[in-house]
């Protein structure tokens, strides 16, 4: 299960009304990178068959097979400060994590 806030579901639905392209889907995966090993990466996207689809207060969340056992139970916030705005990545799986709070490791095998 992935849970998006109110306030990162608004960023959310500013960010795609930037795109033009209302048929497309969020989407959040990791990749290999960053200084902990793992770095989350989200933009919109088409699904595919192999990808699966969640829902968080109405929004649909397209996450690839690979990225699904690193965002079990994530939590998605979205804060502004004086130095601008941000996602906030709240995921239980991690068990260190980078300063800039965008890169962390599991102890899940890869």
């Amino acid at each position: 299960m992935i849970t998006i806030s109110p306030a990162a579901i608004k960023e959310i639905t500013r960010l795609k009304s930037k795109v033009g392209k209302q048929e497309l889907l969020f989407c959040l995966e990791v990749t290999p990178g960053g200084c902990s090993g793992w770095i989350y990466k989200l933009g919109f996207t088409t699904p595919t068959q192999s990808d699966r689809l969640y829902q968080s207060n109405g929004i649909d969340i397209v996450v690839n097979l690979e990225s699904i056992k690193y965002l079990n139970g994530l939590t998605l916030d979205y804060s502004e400060d004086l130095m601008g705005g941000a996602f906030r990545f709240y995921n239980p799986n991690a068990v260190t994590f980078c300063g800039c709070g965008n890169s962390f490791s599991t102890s899940a095998a890869t």
